[in-house]
């Protein structure tokens, strides 16, 4: 028993020293589009339509506020990461600074989110898909698109990089284009087929439903940043680990930019009273000008978003559980790799667990997407507190460490992104499905820590 420990010491150094030297596959650049690609899904092209109706006008404002506190998260675990390489990323800062429980509880906390926003897109995929082909049922395209993503995953991490890469591409193309077409509107050199009415975010009311209803849509607006933690779990495979602040904040700035701006022409095009939850607010902000063929060519757009980001979510909680498996926190066979880095059982389990999840999709079809996505997003943003609480503790450990790489605004910065973090949870108290999706969220929590409580605190 004593040599198979030091055995594992052994290895476990090998595959830090590895980090450490950065032998990885993807450049800074590479990094920042992957974690496009795991952003910008159907939570932004079609959920952002839950956001209007809730807020109105105003979640300008909370994509700004989602946007700075995504920054303060990844700043933090960019620090961390740079002064201390660890494949399990920000589950392995939390078990450092909290103790094993919260570790356990972060990586599978992580996981099950990643199961819920994969089910999430799968059905909006499905759903999206069965548009052109009404007479097949849902579950053929979620079976084919699970399967895609899972074919995707297998080819290993330098595919991996480069199809997401290009899905990224695609989404960049899609909300530049649309900026541009509403700017065209605004200056005058195009103009719509019927009037459009203007009368919501420029000259209507900005808090429609008063600060309550900014505060209730604030979970749905920070759910459109919640796979900002992809980069911390894909950070291992970049080539140089110093570039990993320059891929954040390439990131974080493109997607502030591109989110509030499209948003702003969202509601300068048309009146936000107007936006339906069923139908994505691009595609009714571009109605009133009879483009063709836009309903299908907004299809293909939300549908290359969505399977982008269920593709990124699958790799990303895949890695966790291969970090849980060498930890002890899940069963060994999980860390076991084919010659393509590829951890077969860790995606057979995530395989089974969203199957589990899209077949209570299809239960709760009317109300899923409201719970699926504030139980996830509560989770996530749960996972930034851990992030920031373990910046406040570790941080002055890498004090004394020559050429680290510090965050600016420590400890401010990590308190007001908690701040902000805890405003967000405590808004989703304020609706009914928000509700529900909370006790869904802290429900999974239970479990988790009962499942540490059984198998795991006397080990």
């Amino acid at each position: 028993m004593r040599n198979h420990h030091v055995i594992k010491q052994v290895v476990k150094h090998k595959q830090n020293k590895q980090i450490k030297k950065g032998e990885g596959h993807l450049r800074w650049w590479q990094l920042s589009l992957i974690g496009i690609g795991s952003i910008v899904g159907a939570g932004f092209f079609l959920g952002t339509s839950l956001s209007i109706k809730t807020a109105g006008p105003s979640i300008l404002i909370g994509y700004l506020l989602a946007g700075m506190t995504t920054y303060i998260v990844f700043s933090a675990l960019a620090e961390m990461t740079v002064n201390d390489p660890q494949e399990g990323s920000f589950r392995t800062y939390a078990k450092k600074a909290f103790g094993h429980s919260v570790g356990f509880m972060s990586g599978w906390m992580y996981w099950l989110s990643g199961i819920l926003i994969m089910s999430s897109e799968i059905v909006a995929l499905s759903t999206f898909t069965q548009f052109w082909l009404p007479n097949i049922p849902l579950w053929v395209f979620s079976v084919i698109y699970a399967s895609l993503g899972f074919g995707i995953n297998l080819l290993g991490v330098k595919n991996f990089g480069q199809i997401e890469s290009l899905f990224a591409v695609v989404k960049i193309a899609t909300l530049v284009i649309f900026i541009g077409f509403g700017l065209m509107f605004l200056l005058g050199i195009i103009s719509p087929y019927d009037e459009v009415s203007k009368s919501s975010a420029v000259v209507g009311t900005f808090f429609p439903h008063g600060l309550k209803g900014l505060w209730s849509a604030l979970i749905f607006i920070f759910f459109s940043f919640g796979g900002i933690a992809v980069m911390g779990v894909t950070s291992s495979e970049l080539k140089h680990k110093r570039d990993i602040p320059k891929a954040g904040r390439g990131l974080i700035i493109a997607l502030v930019t591109l989110f509030t701006l499209s948003l702003f022409f969202v509601m300068y095009l048309v009146n936000w009273k107007q936006i339906d939850e069923s139908e994505s607010p691009f595609v009714t902000a571009l109605s009133a000008f009879h483009i063709p063929y836009l309903d299908s060519t907004f299809n293909i757009i939300i549908i290359s978003a969505a399977f982008s980001t269920m593709v990124g979510t699958l790799f990303s909680i895949s890695r966790v559980l291969v970090s849980l498996s060498e930890d002890g926190d899940a069963p060994k066979q999980l860390q076991v790799k084919n010659n393509r880095g590829v951890a077969l059982k860790a995606l057979l389990l995530t395989a089974i667990g969203l199957s589990v999840s899209i077949g209570c999709s299809f239960i709760l079809p009317d109300s899923i997407y409201e719970f699926v996505t504030t139980s996830a997003g509560v989770m996530l943003i749960l996972n930034w507190l851990l992030i920031l609480g373990s910046h406040i503790k570790l941080h002055p450990t890498y004090q004394d460490q020559k050429n680290t790489y510090k965050s600016k605004g420590y400890p401010y910065t990590s308190w007001i992104g908690i701040v902000f973090i805890l405003l967000t949870i405590s808004g989703a108290v304020l609706h009914a499905n928000e509700r529900s999706g909370l006790m869904i969220s802290l429900a999974l929590l239970a479990v988790i820590w009962l499942c540490y409580k059984l198998f795991l605190q006397n080990k």
